[in-house]
């Protein structure tokens, strides 16, 4: 006689096993977790670490307590860890070969990844933006060009450049890479002040920030775990990361102000496709001067003469119109008198909602 508590079990053992693949998902997991090392492991440091060909005593308890915090914390955030994987695939050809033609450590190559992620729009609460978050006015300092138009900080060929002058320059001020990296994080006035106070100059015997003490060492995990990713649990297939960063350039000379959509139609590309690869570029619309823009492979063949046409067409109904504001004037009442929608006037003139007008200001309307 069968109990009936055995009849419960083998009725639920059959139900599992109807369940599409779930003994099978099961044994997946199962294998799957067998492939990922323990967290103890990943902090198991056997052999030399070095950064910039620094040897990282991780020996001393208090370096290696670092080390531990920011690769443990980085290997739980795996999700964050596999688009590092993937972007890295992407730019990390472009970057290394501006360090190496500026004869600088191939392992700067990390800072990126740590300031932004690797993401053209990545911003601080303090106003760094782009890859290697600049300041407004380091960025300017070190060549890239800022205003209501472009923000070279966004461009990844542009600000590792400005970043590899402005590491050659840390580096040489303080004699190590990993005070310039300090001194890239909290500033030199800050750095030299600490210096002065605690009389050294060894990184490891300085007393800084947490958030500096934390950055350099985030800096040297995210390098540990990119360069062996299987050590760490992360099994990525070359078709698994994004492809190397590919593109034909168009460059001209422009008179006047034109819109971006005209360069995205003579490239018969969308002008998302524009902004995607030109993330430097602000608004909607391009100043006059020389422009270089960056354009799918093979899209660069026609563009001349599709372009030099459309300008042609075009110039009538591109021919720049102002309107000189009136005192009691407001951008509502304006894009009324010229039936235009307030959102068309602001795009125009690349203002953002919260933009305030005065007696005197010239608006383009056309």
């Amino acid at each position: 006689m069968i109990r009936p508590g055995l009849i419960i079990v083998i009725v639920l053992l059959c139900v599992a096993e109807a369940l599409p693949g779930s003994c099978q998902e099961g044994r997946q997991g199962e294998r799957l977790s067998n492939t990922m090392p323990s967290l103890m492991d990943s902090i198991q440091f056997t052999q030399e670490i070095k950064f910039c060909e620094i040897n990282i005593p991780h020996e001393i308890l208090g370096i290696r307590q670092r080390l531990e915090k920011e690769i443990l914390l980085a290997v739980h955030n795996r999700p964050q860890v596999i688009l590092w994987m993937k972007r890295s695939a992407r730019y990390f050809p472009i970057i290394e070969k501006i360090l190496k033609q500026e004869n600088l450590p191939l392992d700067l190559k990390y800072v990126p990844v740590v300031e932004s992620a690797l993401r053209p729009h990545s911003g601080s609460s303090k106003g760094a933006i782009g890859y290697w978050q600049f300041l407004k006015d380091t960025g300017k300092r070190y060549g890239l060009k800022i205003d209501d138009t472009i923000d070279e900080r966004r461009n990844i060929f542009k600000s590792t450049q400005a970043a590899s002058f402005y590491l050659k320059k840390l580096k040489t001020e303080f004699g190590s890479y990993l005070l310039a990296l300090a001194a890239y994080n909290m500033g030199e006035f800050g750095l030299n002040t600490q210096i002065d106070i605690q009389e050294t100059r060894d990184f490891f015997s300085l007393y800084l920030p947490l958030e500096t003490q934390q950055y350099v060492f985030k800096i040297i995990a995210v390098k540990m775990i990119l360069e062996q990713p299987e050590k760490y649990g992360f099994f990525l297939k070359a078709s698994d990361l994004y492809p190397e960063f590919r593109f034909s350039k168009i460059n001209f000379n422009l008179n006047t102000e034109i819109p971006i959509i005209m360069i995205a139609q003579a490239a018969r590309i969308p002008f998302k496709t524009i902004k995607d690869m030109n993330p430097e570029i602000r608004g909607y619309h391009l100043d006059s001067g020389k422009i270089t823009l960056l354009i799918p492979e093979g899209k660069e063949k026609g563009f001349k003469e599709r372009f030099v046409k459309l300008l042609s067409e075009s110039s009538q109904k591109y021919t720049r119109k102002f309107h000189v504001v009136q005192p009691g004037e407001s951008l509502i009442r304006i894009a009324q008198q010229y039936e235009m929608t307030l959102a068309s006037l602001l795009r125009l003139n690349n203002f953002s909602f919260k933009k305030v007008i005065h007696p005197g200001d010239r608006l383009l309307i056309r």
